[in-house]
């Protein structure tokens, strides 16, 4: 499955009236192709889709407006001009919504949120004061014989009653500023009520949105409890609800630990250790398109951690990098510790590559690979911005390498590294005994960042979860104006570091 959000074009139409009919079934609300084709000439930016496999899905349709012409007593057919969208201002102050709907068969992908992120970065982008926009409360006619419509919004926003527009809304960090009355003739089940929400936009005043909202990239860490799972339905519910608990902060990365899987190697516990990791292989797959599931589902990159795959009778230590676009890259740790070789008989990967993501381009080492300085340099040289590094490490030994060369890592390649860990300990599994982990994100180290270089970090041997934001435009200014610059003071006509094959 491959989601896009991107702008919607006129030979979308046939599969956007499609949706519309699906998802506005108890309206009957359908724009005509004239209509669309007016908005796309107006402000073509402003329409927003989500193609699931090229197929149109979801929409999200708006306008710029001069707001105080307006004010807050209008209606739908006001705002949008008699519906011939006249009152779009290109010099307006506000980005109203006129229309946002998901076909009812994708709804569980999450994408109103996606589209809501999408015009959120819209507003930004053009500096814009907020978003409003008239709210339909789809629930309100089964209480409409005892509760008042701000009775009724007040016990939705308490949680005591489910809306399913305006619960998600305010999930989405919308506010009530008004309830309208007439504002949609013909909303049956809103008793033609309307919420006026809003989103305000903080980046409003004085700052470059634009370039924030292209350079900010939220991360989340996952340090990872190693406990044993009755069963593997048992373990995806441990990894779906970080998942949801991290992407409901707004992050673009999710990052596993290495090995964070080794768990289910628990019924295989009487064999040999090379067999056992080749029968967890075995789940490999399966987990990876559950991980990819997740992706899709909650809007979010995630770095699957590192888990065993078995190719040509091979054991590679791999993890994956599974786009919330629904693409998935592999890659496979280069560098096999005395471990791994002793007691799985792993073989090592061949292919350095960075990966280009919706927020940049970003590089992946599995733990030990942080530890050689090429690899992380060749990735530099491809453009990379941040580095992810799953590990695993049994004492403080261990850990301290992987920790003092991640750091190393970020300030000689001007990039950020984030790792992740795997704490506690698992005594029913042979060579998994003790793990010791503090993730964190490192930075380079100058005026612009942290002066001990770490953005942030975990308690050490704590299951928890961190939530970073790195700032991309802080990395341009560094490589042109920092105290040292030292990717591009580098003496290549002394020295280089380049791939073989």
């Amino acid at each position: 499955m491959n989601v896009e959000t991107r702008k919607l074009t006129l030979s979308d139409y046939n599969d956007l009236r499609e949706s519309m009919q699906q998802a506005y079934e108890t309206l009957g609300q359908i724009w005509s192709k004239n209509s669309i084709e007016r908005l796309l000439k107006l402000f073509p930016e402003g329409q927003l889709c989500i193609a699931v496999d090229d197929k149109v899905v979801a929409c999200s349709l708006s306008l710029i407006v001069d707001y105080d012409e307006y004010g807050d007593k209008h209606t739908y057919k006001n705002i949008t001009g008699d519906y011939s969208f006249s009152t779009h201002d290109p010099e307006g102050d506000v980005l109203y919504g006129i229309e946002i709907f998901v076909h009812p068969e994708y709804r569980g992908l999450r994408l109103g949120r996606r589209l809501y992120e999408a015009r959120k970065e819209l507003c930004e982008s053009l500096n814009l004061k907020s978003i409003i926009a008239g709210g339909r409360i789809p629930g309100y006619h089964e209480y409409a014989d005892k509760l008042t419509p701000r009775q009724y919004i007040d016990k939705v926003k308490a949680k005591e009653i489910y809306d399913s527009t305006l619960t998600f809304q305010l999930s989405n960090d919308f506010h009530v500023r008004k309830v309208l009355k007439n504002y949609l003739p013909g909303d049956h089940e809103s008793k033609e009520f309307a919420t006026l929400i809003e989103w305000n936009n903080i980046y409003y005043q004085g700052i470059d949105a634009s370039a924030r909202s292209a350079k900010t990239i939220r991360i989340g860490l996952v340090q990872w409890q190693m406990r044993l799972f009755p069963d593997i339905e048992a373990f995806y519910e441990q990894v779906e609800f970080f998942v949801d608990a991290v992407s409901g902060y707004g992050s673009d990365f999710i990052v596993f630990p290495e090995f964070f899987n080794t768990p289910l190697l628990h019924p295989y516990n009487h064999l040999p250790e090379i067999e056992a990791m080749r029968k967890l292989a075995e789940h490999t797959a399966e987990i990876v398109e559950r991980i990819q599931q997740y992706a899709l589902s909650y809007n979010v990159n995630i770095i699957s951690g590192s888990m065993p795959l078995l190719d040509n009778n091979k054991l590679y230590n791999a993890t994956y990098l599974c786009h919330r676009s629904g693409k998935t890259d592999e890659y496979r740790k280069i560098h096999i510790t005395p471990n791994e070789l002793k007691y799985y008989g792993m073989t090592g990967g061949d292919k350095i590559q960075v990966f280009d993501t919706d927020c940049g381009k970003v590089g992946i080492l599995i733990c030990y690979d942080v530890e050689f300085p090429e690899l992380s340099r060749i990735y530099a040289d491809q453009g990379m911005q941040i580095l992810f590094v799953p590990f695993l490490t049994d004492t403080q030994n261990g850990y301290t390498r992987v920790r003092r060369c991640a750091q190393a890592r970020a300030i000689e390649n001007e990039c950020y590294v984030a790792i992740a860990g795997c704490v506690g300990n698992l005594p029913k599994v042979n060579n998994m005994d003790i793990q010791f982990a503090q993730s964190a994100v490192f930075t380079p180290s100058d005026f612009a960042f942290p002066t001990n270089a770490v953005k942030a970090e975990t308690t050490p041997n704590t299951e928890m979860m961190l939530v970073v934001d790195v700032d991309l435009h802080l990395l341009d200014e560094i490589h042109h104006f920092g105290t040292v610059r030292i990717l591009k003071d580098r003496r290549k006509d002394l020295y280089e570091v380049k791939l073989l094959k």
